[in-house]
């Protein structure tokens, strides 16, 4: 990529491309940097907090960390091998120089405070740097000011204190709450830039030697990781970055797992369609768990599985869709005034869906202990407990009409609600069988049985050949080939949804999610396009199932990521990374090599 320097400010103004961005993290939250070497969206000190650098969604007032050459350059950049720490090298016709960026990790896991580190090595000739830490107003909620104490460069934005070391090139002005400058990297010149971070307490300072060996020590981190990761089947380096992608929303202090590290990125040009994702989804939790278990990831599952019983123990009435990554999270929906990203709002945060009545959500939950105690571990006793009273709960309600995978307002019978509660007794009864629970299989099983019998009846279409998204419609919904893994279906009807599925949400290898997306503005869902591989595999086309996972491979970003939707033109849409973009990647990845064996 070329930049002119007097378009840097243009461009900024119009929003990076969701898919110029790259992640890094440190098990407590997540910023994003563009091709430029800017960071414009990085919430502290938690992945949930309030955003502090937000340019991605307010241009002028939202906040951004800058290190970029002042003249016209191009930019390569990668994760180093194994790592979610960005290494990106800008080529100017005066030199060249290589920026690595990490949040950076102790030596016994996350640092009790945010450590954003930004080091820049001289590779040839010489290069004049831009740099910058200019926080915003947190989406319209504080006024950020700066200060010096004890030679300290400080900024303050509400409860957050920001601390600034390491570059002495500075150019302040008492009027400005930001601080930047300017700095010369020649040939073996090494320079960094730290920000370190604190939420109501006190600031540490680092010392700019430990900041070197912080960088490298969470390299190794990664590194020492990725090694433990236990998978060399197709696809190995897609399976691995999705991986890393899913390790940077697992919020450590909880085990809870976000959808995705921001908000409010549009999923249409139309706007309106802007969500929070920075919560926990039980539907991603589970997929998340059998494949952090297949590939022996031992410590991330246990936290995973016990933040999310944690988190729905009680009367299974009130399981809900999704949950904060913290206890005092709100999901309450808050509309801010700022522009979002392009201009396409509404930003917002909290996610109305977090009240809605979704049937599947009882098969997620059930498919996760399953998973857990099938791996060879035990369920504590109320775990044991839940699994019986949610399958008697669902017993009850699959009857009822939902809001569906989708979170849609209208509440209807779908297809995939039914599938799903059919995958939860289907669990309950394999749990029993393991002795891990206890109560009414004979019941689980009748029930199972009429749920079966139920979507045949009345969830098929002669007419296009296809499971339906909804009892006795005509419309389609790519998430009923989430039940040919589940084992609902592998048969012909399910060979045949596929290829309704494909005639008629298809474009390519991408599927949309359901009818009317399309219409609606919508661009192909990621997730679903890695469903409609999954379930070629288990209708027995796994050279077709193949083709089509090539085809998706290749369409990640430059560094290996996913949005949530992606166009016909390789445009990202929707909340980024998204973790069941991600999932689906790897649960594809995974069915299809089992199946080739």
């Amino acid at each position: 990529m070329t930049t002119q320097p007097q378009d840097a400010a243009a461009g900024q103004a119009a929003g990076a491309a969701v898919e110029d961005h790259a992640a890094i993290g440190d098990g407590r939250t997540v910023a994003l940097i563009d091709r430029s070497g800017t960071v414009d969206w990085l919430p502290l000190p938690s992945l949930d907090s309030p955003p502090v650098f937000a340019a991605l969604l307010d241009p002028e007032r939202g906040g951004r960390l800058v290190l970029r050459p002042v003249s016209e350059f191009t930019s390569r950049r990668r994760y180093l091998p194994g790592t979610n720490v960005l290494e990106t090298t800008f080529t100017t016709a005066s030199g060249t120089v290589r920026v690595t960026d990490a949040l950076v990790t102790g030596v016994a896991g996350r640092l009790p405070w945010v450590e954003f580190a930004r080091r820049v090595d001289g590779v040839d000739g010489i290069v004049v740097m831009d740099w910058a830490v200019e926080p915003g107003t947190v989406l319209g909620g504080a006024s950020p000011w700066a200060e010096h104490i004890d030679g300290s460069r400080i900024l303050r934005v509400g409860t957050v204190n920001i601390g600034v070391t390491g570059l002495t090139d500075g150019e302040d002005d008492p009027e400005a709450p930001r601080f930047g400058g300017r700095i010369r990297v020649g040939e073996g010149t090494r320079r960094t830039l730290t920000m370190v971070a604190t939420d109501d307490e006190p600031l540490h300072l680092p010392v700019p030697g430990n900041v070197d060996i912080g960088i490298d020590r969470t390299t190794s981190n990664w590194e020492l990781w990725s090694n433990t990761f236990s998978y060399s089947g197709p696809w190995a380096d897609a399976v691995q970055r999705s991986a890393l992608a899913l390790k940077l929303l697992l919020y450590a202090p909880t085990g809870a797992i976000a959808a995705a590290a921001t908000t409010s990125l549009p999923e249409t040009p139309r706007g309106g369609k802007n969500w929070d994702y920075r919560f926990a989804w039980v539907r991603d939790t589970a997929y998340a768990l059998r494949a952090l278990e297949r590939f022996g990831l031992r410590e991330e599952t246990h936290a995973a599985i016990s933040w999310l019983l944690r988190a729905v123990k009680g009367d299974p009435a009130e399981l809900r869709v999704l949950y904060g990554l913290r206890e005092e999270s709100s999901a309450d929906p808050v509309e801010h005034d700022v522009p979002g990203w392009r201009g396409i709002g509404p930003v917002v945060t909290g996610n109305r869906a977090a009240e809605q009545l979704q049937l599947g959500v009882y098969g997620d939950l059930l498919s996760v202990a399953l998973a857990y105690a099938a791996a060879g571990n035990v369920l504590d006793v109320p775990t044991r407990r839940l699994v019986s009273d949610v399958a008697d709960r669902v017993c009850d309600v699959w009857r009822e009409p939902d809001s569906g995978m989708w979170e849609l307002t209208e509440l209807r019978h779908h297809t995939s609600s039914k599938m799903g509660c059919w995958q939860a007794l289907q669990a309950a009864l394999q749990l029993a069988e393991l002795g891990q629970a206890a109560g009414n299989p004979a019941r689980w099983r009748r029930e199972a049985d009429l749920i079966h019998e139920w979507v045949d009846e009345h969830c098929w279409s002669d007419r296009l050949g296809a499971y339906t998204m909804v009892a006795g419609e005509d419309e389609l919904d790519a998430s009923v080939l989430l039940h040919a893994p589940s084992g609902f279906d592998r048969g012909e009807r399910m060979r045949s949804t596929i290829a309704a599925l494909r005639r008629e949400l298809g474009s390519g290898p991408l599927l949309f999610r359901f009818t009317g997306a399309r219409a609606e503005g919508e661009a192909p869902f990621v997730a679903c396009s890695f469903w409609l591989a999954a379930a070629l595999a288990c209708v027995g086309d796994v050279a077709d199932a193949t083709s089509v996972m090539d085809d998706l491979v290749g369409r990640a970003n430059d560094v290996g990521l996913y949005a949530e939707m992606i166009d016909e033109d390789g445009t990202f849409w929707g909340n980024f990374p998204q973790a069941l973009s991600h999932l689906g990647l790897i649960d594809a990845a995974l069915t299809i090599a089992d199946l080739r064996r």
